[in-house]
């Protein structure tokens, strides 16, 4: 064991440990992302050995990541049947939409109600960042521009980032991040019959007025919108 040491608050963190959380870390991003992404599909099994050559790490941190997804919900665990992509349903995303709905509502009527000018600006700028990148990577057929889902979270998340609660925001997170794995699913329908782009300068707009009311109202309607193509395809024959 290396004799280099962190020291901080009574605690000594040498080089080995922090190279195992490093690994576990970057195990755990790049799992989240497949999963989010849908190239570990919903209800796929997760085997150990096959992780660790897929991420090219140790069994112990890829065990440390799926308790770490397990978290995030993204991941369950099945007594003696190991471990398998978060399975996804139209009961399951209503539930989740329905959810979503209720803490953001909530959230976003806090963050109005406490938010300075800085924050003001904050919004404006994330939603101008926001509208200069293309939702799709080609014109022709969708395709997923994962700079664009970047900026959109950060949006969303700087809405409602002054309610006040930090469980507020990492419940809405964590549940922003469950909603990707079904907004995928209708992105290719969805892309060219809706103007995301006006729904989001809508919101914005409400927010600077300092309508928590209509700032409410368009955001769950905002995320009605999206749950209609969703729901459409989750209940394809």
């Amino acid at each position: 064991m290396s004799e280099f040491q962190h020291e901080g608050n009574g605690l000594a963190i040498t080089d080995e440990s922090a190279g195992s959380a490093s690994m576990t870390s970057r195990a755990y991003s790049q799992m989240k992302q497949d999963i989010i992404s849908g190239r570990l599909h919903p209800g796929q099994k997760l085997k150990i050995e096959e992780l660790r050559q897929k991420y090219d790490t140790g069994t112990s941190p890829i065990r440390e990541a799926l308790s770490l997804l397990t978290s995030d919900y993204l991941v369950e665990r099945k007594d003696q049947r190991g471990f398998r992509v978060s399975t996804a349903s139209a009961e399951k995303f209503e539930e989740l939409l329905r959810t979503r709905c209720w803490l953001e509502d909530r959230a976003i009527r806090e963050s109005i109600a406490r938010g300075s000018s800085q924050w003001e600006e904050k919004v404006v700028l994330a939603n101008y960042r926001l509208s200069r990148i293309p939702r799709s990577q080609s014109a022709d057929n969708f395709i997923a521009n994962q700079q664009w889902e970047v900026a959109h979270k950060d949006f969303h998340m700087t809405l409602i980032s002054e309610c006040g609660s930090s469980l507020l925001l990492t419940f809405c997170e964590q549940l922003y991040q469950q909603n990707i794995r079904y907004r995928q699913l209708s992105g290719a329908t969805a892309y060219p019959e809706r103007d995301i782009a006006e729904e989001h300068n809508s919101i914005c707009d409400a927010v600077l007025s300092r309508d928590a009311e209509l700032a409410a109202q368009l955001l769950v309607e905002h995320y009605n919108k999206t749950s209609h193509f969703v729901q459409r395809e989750l209940t394809k024959d």
